[in-house]
């Protein structure tokens, strides 16, 4: 009878299968937020990690003077490997070569081609005029870096912030791994916004906010002229080279409009770009064009010509 009794009060096959089933239902409801959670952990960590990492080495920058003067994003990030480890450098039109295709971001993680953030003013950052550069760490991290040129070091303040003052920093602590998130694995410095801008568009030409170039001396051209990466075809005269200047901001004559380019949208764009250049370009203003190093007026279609490659006034404006 005892033994009777004890085969009745055990669990039925029936009874085991429900518990299972229970117990299923309750891990497939707390094991993905558990997940989840741990990874927004790890991801919030290796994103502190690295933004300390990358503050101490733009401090050390900065107390050695090397964090300003440069006037590319490219030429700053080859300082900036001496400080930080970077195992693969990516030029602003090879981005995906270092950095994931697609970003999602925003509160609405609307999906971001990176193939188009060239420019700091991608970044929010229309002031700098700079190219952005992609960049592998030895940590395992990728990002996206535009430099500021107009940074101010400060080599005896301590409490200085280097990675504020000098660059604007899109980076993945998972490397080309999903989610591909802002605020997951994705984090950024300086970044007010991932859209590709044009300063003016008319008729599929879209044009960077116009300035005035800057000069390299013959030495600077001279090893932009060999290393192909400009197309510069005619070598270099002038020691303080403005028409080489707007080739070095624009990364190429690639990214400079031809003279055919600019006069097919001239009237409808050169009062807009006018409005932001100090001094206000005047009727017989001239821009520059990225084939050899030719010139135009800014307001009225003439023919261009060669102009003294010496010359700081004329204008010049980048292809977006």
């Amino acid at each position: 009878m005892n033994k009777k009794m004890k085969f009745l009060e055990a669990f039925t096959l029936s009874e085991i299968l429900i518990a299972l089933t229970v117990i299923g239902i309750v891990a497939a409801l707390l094991i993905p937020a558990l997940v989840k959670n741990q990874n927004e952990k790890a991801w919030n960590t290796a994103k502190s990690t690295f933004e300390k990492k990358l503050e101490v080495a733009l401090k050390q920058m900065n107390t050695e003077e090397k964090l300003s003067g440069y006037s590319s994003t490219l030429d700053f990030v080859d300082e900036l490997k001496r400080y930080i480890k970077i195992t693969k450098i990516c030029d602003y039109n090879e981005i995906t070569n270092c950095f994931s295709k697609e970003v999602y971001w925003g509160e609405s993680g609307e999906p971001v081609d990176m193939s188009k953030i060239t420019n700091a003013a991608d970044f929010g950052q229309s002031d700098w005029k700079t190219k952005t550069t992609a960049v592998q760490f030895a940590n395992g991290v990728s990002a996206l870096i535009a430099y500021n040129p107009n940074v101010v070091q400060d080599p005896y303040n301590n409490q200085y912030a280097a990675t504020q003052n000098a660059m604007a920093i899109l980076y993945d602590v998972s490397g080309y791994k999903n989610p591909n998130k802002n605020g997951k694995d994705i984090g950024s410095v300086n970044v007010n916004s991932l859209k590709h801008e044009c300063f003016v568009e008319y008729n599929g030409l879209c044009l960077g906010k116009p300035f005035y170039p800057q000069p390299v001396t013959y030495a600077e051209c001279q090893a932009m002229f060999e290393s192909g990466k400009y197309g510069i075809e005619d070598g270099c005269g002038a020691e303080n080279d403005y028409w080489a200047g707007a080739v070095k901001t624009c990364g190429s004559t690639k990214n400079m409009p031809s003279f055919d380019e600019y006069h097919s949208v001239r009237s409808k764009v050169a009062s807009s770009l006018a409005e932001v250049l100090d001094p206000r370009p005047s009727y017989e203003a001239t821009i520059w064009f990225g084939s050899g190093y030719r010139c135009g007026f800014f307001w009225s279609q003439t023919g261009s010509y060669g102009c003294s490659r010496g010359s700081s006034s004329k204008v010049a404006v980048c292809k977006e």
